[in-house]
Parts: C-alpha cells; sequence; structure tokens
C-alpha cells in the first residue's frame, strides 16, 4: 500500500486512523459472520445444530467423592481414599506394625 504518512498532517493521521478502526471492526463482523455460516454448515454435516453443540451440559465432578482404597480392619465402616490427610486408625495401625497394603481393599 502505497499511503505517505510523513507528508500527512496529525489532523489527517487521526482521520486516517478512525477509517482504519472502522474498517477493521467491520472486517471483523464479516469474518465473524462467515465463520459462524462455516460453523454451522459443519455442525448440519453430523446432523447437529450449533445449538445443541452449545447446550451440551457438562459433568461436574465436583462434590463426589472418590472410592475408597483402604478399610480399617477393626471397623470395617472407616474408609480412606488415599487422598487428604491420613485418619488417625491408618497411623495406628502404620506404628502398629502393619503395612499399608493391608488395608487395601
Amino acid at each position: 500500500m502505497g499511503i505517505d504518512l510523513t507528508g500527512m498532517s496529525r489532523k489527517e493521521l487521526v482521520a486516517l486512523r478512525a477509517k482504519l478502526d472502522s474498517a477493521i471492526k467491520e472486517a471483523e463482523q464479516k469474518e465473524r459472520q462467515e465463520a459462524l455460516k462455516a460453523a454451522e454448515k459443519a455442525a448440519a454435516e453430523f446432523g447437529f445444530s450449533l445449538a445443541e453443540l452449545a447446550s451440551e451440559p457438562r459433568k461436574s465432578t465436583k462434590g463426589t467423592k472418590a472410592t475408597a482404597k483402604y478399610r480399617n480392619p477393626a471397623d470395617p465402616e472407616q474408609t480412606w481414599s488415599g487422598r487428604g490427610r491420613k485418619p488417625q486408625w491408618i497411623h495406628d495401625a502404620l506404628h502398629s506394625g502393619a503395612d499399608i497394603s493391608d488395608l487395601e481393599i
């Protein structure tokens, strides 16, 4: 592009910048529309709409308990997943000479 910026005044440069900003926004909107149409076409090839793909619920793992990996032989109700702090019954068993593998479920 052959625009000589050195010969332009500040006012002309500011006006040019405003035109450029406007042209960039218009080009971005046009590209977004083209991308949306291409995405809709691609989804339609698989038999879906974009709304169906976007509304897919995510499965949350928040609030789910980890499965137990260890059980207290003295009290089978007491279990531990192996995550977080060791329960006291694990410490007691290890200090009394038991191996952690003895407590596995």
